[in-house]
């Protein structure tokens, strides 16, 4: 049989199957899209447990440095302050984490995730005075603050290939716009301390390493669209 000849047999229609079987292509792609929104629902409660526990565990930590403010504030601060800075630093960094991923503060005071604690606000949650000067005490420090910060966007850095990797899409671009901010913040810090200075220089890495992570999604059409009218408001207090 001839093209035409075959062509003619179908009297110029188009067979009602190949629309069948689109048709069950995409209720397998709905049938596996609602599969792992399934999965994704549950991972988020999972997150909003873990954060829950992060939570309390990071309330006790806040009794115990409260309880190490009564004690060192008898005595010159620089001179055991190398004693407590990295357990310090590491305190700051849980309180920034659990409130960048779901703000833990009970009450009509919420946030959305993706904010920045300030510095007084880690030093209220903390019970403990912010970068004293009037008098030599225990108390929270500029320098250690950014220690922490800086710790939170190695950690986000991860965390986008993770959510990637897990098919949450929404959070890389949220994180890159967030880690945008703090990186600018630090552009107009000038920082005394070579340490701290030395560590702010591998955000632009961090920053790098999840415009990546973006772009690869833009590439393969799976970036969410609200993602790039979302913008994130943080204040970085120096």
């Amino acid at each position: 049989m001839s093209i035409s000849q075959d062509a003619s047999s179908y009297n110029g229609m188009v067979q009602p199957a190949i629309f069948e079987e689109l048709q069950a292509k995409i209720d397998e792609e709905t049938q596996v899209r609602d599969e792992l929104k399934g999965i994704l629902n549950t991972l988020e409660k999972q997150v909003e447990s873990l954060v829950k526990d992060a939570q309390a565990s990071i309330l006790k930590q806040c009794e115990t440095i409260s309880e190490l403010s009564k004690v060192a504030s008898r005595y010159p601060y620089y001179k055991y302050y190398m004693l407590w800075t990295r357990d310090i630093q590491n305190v700051v960094f849980a309180i920034l984490f659990c409130g960048w991923l779901g703000d833990f503060r009970s009450g009509s005071d919420t946030r959305k995730s993706g904010t920045l604690y300030t510095i007084d606000e880690v030093g209220s949650l903390l019970g403990v005075p912010v970068n004293l000067k009037d008098r030599d005490a225990f108390h929270l420090s500029v320098e250690d603050y950014l220690h922490g910060l800086i710790s939170l966007i190695d950690e986000l850095a991860r965390l986008a290939v993770n959510s990637v990797t897990l098919g949450d899409y929404e959070r890389a671009p949220q994180i890159s716009n967030f880690i945008k901010g703090v990186h600018a913040g630090f552009q107009i810090l000038n920082l005394k301390n070579d340490a701290l200075r030395k560590r702010s220089d591998s955000i632009k890495y961090s920053v790098k390493k999840v415009e990546d992570v973006v772009y690869d999604l833009s590439l393969r059409n799976l970036l969410p669209k609200k993602s790039d009218e979302e913008g994130v408001e943080m204040e970085v207090q120096s």
